[in-house]
């Protein structure tokens, strides 16, 4: 990992939804979202959200139509959202450069370096699963601000999560994961998508200590 990287995303996939428009800036500029389809090993598809600029599609003459093939670098950021009296956090990764892909490999790679912001909830499951939850605050250096994404961590590197604290600086190299659920609002079920970084390489910067485990979840190869 280039831990001088405080956020980096490479995804190389399927267009599965075509642009629609997102917002529009002051100066003028309009913003676009799509969302690129990226198969993991084990055959599952993470559908994941992009937003994109008109100029950045216009400059390089590419089909963004459904089925096309794509890649794409950026960053993943997020925003808050009003719903119905309730704050959502949005999360997208923002291309900063967009090409054909070239070949049929899949790529889902995040590296992240930030500051733990709630205290990590760890949990088993009835199969005796550990799973570790941690929400990263990452700095935008030159925008002051901070994007909050949450992470999941597997196995031995969600027992090594343990005992982060609040403050602690961290460093993650995985994959953004799409994941579906039911949610029921006055008494109506509905479809959600949650959206997090599921992480293969952790680093604790405040302990000097580092975790490259792989560890391979079954269903969750990277």
């Amino acid at each position: 990992m280039d831990y001088e990287k405080t956020n980096s995303v490479l995804l190389s996939g399927t267009v599965s939804s075509s642009p629609v428009f997102s917002h529009e800036l002051y100066g003028g500029e309009k913003f676009f979202n799509l969302v690129v389809d990226v198969q993991r090993l084990s055959g599952v598809v993470d559908s994941i959200p992009v937003t994109i600029s008109e100029f950045l599609m216009a400059s390089s003459k590419l089909n963004f139509d459904k089925g096309a093939p794509i890649e794409i670098s950026g960053e993943f950021r997020s925003h808050n959202f009003e719903e119905n009296g309730r704050s959502k956090l949005i999360l997208s990764v923002f291309c900063k450069d967009v090409a054909e892909r070239t070949d049929n490999l899949d790529v889902n790679q995040i590296e992240l370096s930030g500051f733990v912001c709630k205290p990590p909830i760890f949990r088993e499951t009835p199969f005796k699963r550990q799973i570790n939850d941690i929400l990263l605050a990452v700095n935008r250096p030159f925008f002051k601000k901070s994007d909050y994404i949450p992470l999941i961590a597997w196995g031995r590197n969600a027992l090594f999560a343990k005992n982060f604290r609040v403050g602690d600086k961290v460093g993650i190299v995985g994959r953004i994961q799409s994941r579906r659920y039911n949610k029921v609002i006055d008494d109506v079920p509905y479809e959600k998508t949650a959206y997090e970084v599921s992480i293969q390489d952790i680093t604790n910067y405040e302990e000097k200590i580092e975790s490259h485990l792989n560890y391979d979840e079954p269903g969750l190869t990277f």
